[in-house]
């Protein structure tokens, strides 16, 4: 059997006297796996996804990426952030043309495409030449979001990225995540505490306990949702049947129940 692409083996996470992730925490992601963290607020999620992008360590055990470990963070594994970054002295096209400095792969022209692509995708292509302090801080999160997948990373950690969009904004965006995510054969660790969230963008649910992060459960969307997830999924009765097994379960483990 070969490796998985992707390797949480035997994690440990404390800070201080606070354990964040329950001892010995296994998980195997399959190459151009999608797969959605979720779980109660502080339940450790986020901490285990900045693991794998090398901006936290594992107390104990290892993260693997092909077989080697994570390190510290690189261009092939790009981040998306709750809170939008932006540089201010840059226009948002610029900031999004950052992302791809390291590609000498890409031509000027294929950099100046792939800008304008990502640009128009997220709905700011009229808004090119304005600066950060000029666009709203929902904006400017769309400016990151652009600015990761022109970088053209293998791995994507996305962490709660559309929370701060309008509904109908974030629901677009969360169909193109999924289109790109099958165009371009992307690994892709999303966290979310949104229930219809997870079961519209998912491969694979991982269901987290009350911190320290335990995984209560592993759900194959796959098989129930199939690959193509157009907006209209979500009236569907199958949709809804899996919405509210998956929001019993996380009701459950935040004790909501109790």
């Amino acid at each position: 059997m070969s490796e998985p692409y992707l390797f949480f083996h035997g994690i440990t996470k404390r800070f201080g006297d606070t354990e964040v992730v329950a001892p010995f925490f296994d998980l195997k992601i399959a190459h151009n796996e999608f797969v959605v963290f979720l779980g109660p607020s502080g339940c450790g999620k986020t901490t285990l996804m900045r693991m794998v992008g090398g901006l936290e360590m594992p107390t104990t055990g290892q993260i693997l990426l092909e077989g080697e470990l994570a390190g510290p963070p690189d261009r092939r594994r790009g981040m998306v952030f709750q809170s939008y970054s932006s540089f201010p002295w840059l226009t948002l096209a610029e900031n999004v043309a950052y992302g791809m400095r390291y590609r000498g792969d890409l031509s000027a022209e294929e950099k100046r495409e792939r800008c304008s692509h990502y640009l128009e995708m997220v709905g700011l292509a009229d808004f090119a030449d304005a600066y950060p302090n000029r666009v709203s801080g929902g904006m400017r999160q769309r400016v990151a979001i652009a600015r990761t997948l022109a970088a053209g990373s293998e791995v994507l950690l996305m962490d709660e990225p559309f929370g701060a969009l309008d509904a109908q904004r974030r629901e677009r965006l969360q169909a193109e995540l999924r289109k790109i995510h099958r165009r371009d054969a992307k690994t892709v660790v999303f966290v979310t505490h949104d229930v219809e969230e997870a079961v519209f963008l998912a491969d694979r649910i991982i269901v987290f306990s009350r911190r320290p992060a335990r995984m209560l459960a592993d759900l194959d969307v796959l098989s129930i949702l199939g690959p193509d997830r157009p907006i209209s999924l979500r009236d569907e009765e199958r949709f809804f049947r899996l919405r509210t097994e998956v929001l019993q379960m996380v009701r459950a483990a935040a004790g909501d129940d109790e």
